[in-house]
């Protein structure tokens, strides 16, 4: 017998990058769409696989059904049945070579091409880093936009194409990812909520037992020990033998005790013990951004409202660029966003055709975007800037070089000393938290390395629409300015002194949900000495 075998060669060599792998994938979402194509051809390769397998597997069922009605006429006549010539013949054929033959086929291992697809690939997969930066950006977006665990769960999120669910696993690993941060005010929320889903009959791979593990002993950490009590009575319940729970119940007691101890020594009732413990207010961790409240109230959309009075002084137009010739003849829709500091949009200033030629030209080059350290001057990474970026010269691409170009004429300012036009591109979750784009008094050196002077404007190009969240604000004064692709937005960050406007401290709210890209054009003083006269005072 001549058996057929299936070879499958799986070749997928668009998965392979063509020069090096991507680093930090949750900085941008971006470089995470090539990870949608990857897995997407990995799903195709082991379709492939398993069609390899059951086409083994048909083989060797024919095999067998063969040989079953063989053997069974063959069983109940021997003699007879080998009387036959030509059946004694082919009885030593079968087990003498095809039944290694046959041998040979199930011990072929038709996961050869697939496993070493995947050992090729993996060096290209997200790593621990890029999980754990996904779930603190999903807990960024809880606090910053004031959204329950159950909404997150479920997907409810404001213009969402694809509404997805996390399991009580994807809870579990979420509250297990705080607890190592010594985030026990999420790991709370977390793990609560993975008990509820399990309380509601989800089928899951974690078990009771350990969410409560967990939960019992962050709810300790806030000052709950009532509450850990009873949730670490619950775990016991469960699972009686658990070793930690019975320790901390133990440890659990003895503090009871002891805090009971306490209150009597200093006279205090159960009654005030325990409406003091109630005012005990539980929230995220106080942290290093004094005005974090306001940026968040920005971010949701919850600003200072304008005066009637100063809104009546804001106005659309269509502006000529102080008369230069080009915008004589085709002037462009310019709307004032805010009076102080004074914050003008540009509508329709950029073509999508323009924006695909300038993401193209950077994605290759996006990288983890990084600070000036204050004190050190070195360039570092730092967690408060969660997108990634790429600079373009205005000498590589006629389209940067025009870009530039319009972005002087209707300035009025000398790009020549500007920097390169720096493309961004935020990540799950992504912001730039209140930070100033110009050099403070403190930070002497900022630009020393340029020697252009300090960054007197900023042009910001909205290159994306953003279902939800991604707004640029400004905490000092107020103001949101919400994105919308093709438009742009243009501030001084310098008074005409060359004093910095502190009221133009910004930040790139988190995005909510979309795809956020920006450009943006820093220009420095240099070169603007007959463009933008100095005023006499300080502070005009």
């Amino acid at each position: 017998m001549v058996f057929t075998m299936s070879w499958y060669l799986l070749i997928f060599g668009v998965l392979l990058p063509s020069c090096y792998a991507h680093t930090d994938f949750f900085t941008s979402i971006g470089h995470m769409t090539d990870l949608i194509n990857t897995e997407k051809d990995l799903v195709t390769s082991l379709k492939d696989y398993i069609k390899a397998e059951e086409s083994k597997l048909e083989q060797i069922k024919k095999w067998a059904e063969k040989l079953d009605k063989l053997t069974e006429t063959a069983t109940k006549d021997p003699e007879g049945f080998l009387g036959h010539p030509v059946n004694a013949f082919k009885l030593m054929k079968r087990l003498n070579t095809e039944w290694s033959e046959l041998e040979n086929l199930v011990l072929k291992d038709m996961s050869d091409g697939f496993i070493s697809n995947m050992t090729i690939q993996r060096q290209y997969f997200p790593n621990d880093e890029d999980q754990t930066g996904a779930a603190k950006a999903l807990l960024r977006l809880q606090d910053t936009y004031n959204l329950d665990t159950d909404t997150l769960s479920k997907g409810n999120l404001p213009g969402v194409k694809h509404k997805t669910f996390l399991t009580a696993e994807d809870c579990f690993e979420l509250g297990k990812i705080a607890y190592t941060e010594s985030d026990y005010y999420h790991t709370e929320l977390w793990m609560e909520q993975a008990l509820k889903q399990l309380d509601d009959g989800e089928v899951s791979s974690i078990d009771k037992v350990s969410v409560l593990d967990y939960l019992s002993y962050a709810v300790y950490q806030q000052g709950g020990l009532d509450k850990a009590m009873t949730l670490t009575k619950q775990l016991l319940e469960l699972d009686p033998e658990h070793q930690r729970a019975n320790g901390n119940m133990k440890y659990f007691e003895y503090i009871m005790t002891k805090e009971k101890e306490a209150n009597k020594s200093f006279a205090k009732t159960n009654d005030e013990a325990e409406e003091e413990s109630k005012t005990q207010k539980k929230g995220p961790s106080k942290d290093y951004l004094p005005e974090r409240q306001k940026y968040e109230r920005l971010c949701r959309g919850e600003g200072v409202k304008m005066t009637p009075r100063r809104q009546r002084k804001l106005f659309c137009r269509y502006y000529n660029g102080n008369r230069h010739p080009k915008y004589i003849l085709g002037p462009v829709k310019q709307e004032d966003e805010w009076d102080s500091p004074r914050i003008v949009r540009f509508h329709e200033i950029i073509s999508d055709e323009e924006i695909e030629t300038v993401k193209e030209l950077a994605k290759p080059r996006l990288r983890r975007a990084t600070i000036s350290n204050p004190i050190t001057g070195v360039l570092e990474t730092a967690h408060y800037r969660i997108s990634k970026s790429a600079w373009l010269s205005g000498y590589e691409n006629p389209v940067v070089a025009r870009i530039n170009s319009r972005i002087q004429d209707l300035t009025g300012l000398d790009v020549s000393t500007a920097e390169e036009l720096q493309v961004a591109n935020y990540g799950v979750g992504g912001q730039y938290e209140p930070h100033f784009d110009f050099g403070r008094k403190d930070e002497p050196d900022a630009f020393k390395e340029l020697g252009t002077g300090n960054r007197i404007a900023t042009w910001l190009f909205y290159m994306s629409d953003v279902a939800a969240g991604g707004a640029t604000v400004f905490p000092e004064v107020g103001a949101s300015v919400w994105p919308k692709k093709g438009t742009a937005v243009f501030w001084y960050n310098l008074f005409p002194s060359g004093e910095g406007d502190y009221s133009t401290r910004h930040a790139a709210c988190p995005v909510l949900v979309g795809n956020k890209w920006v450009s943006n054009k820093w220009i420095h003083e240099r070169g603007q000495e007959f463009r933008r006269r100095c005023s006499l005072s300080e502070f005009e």
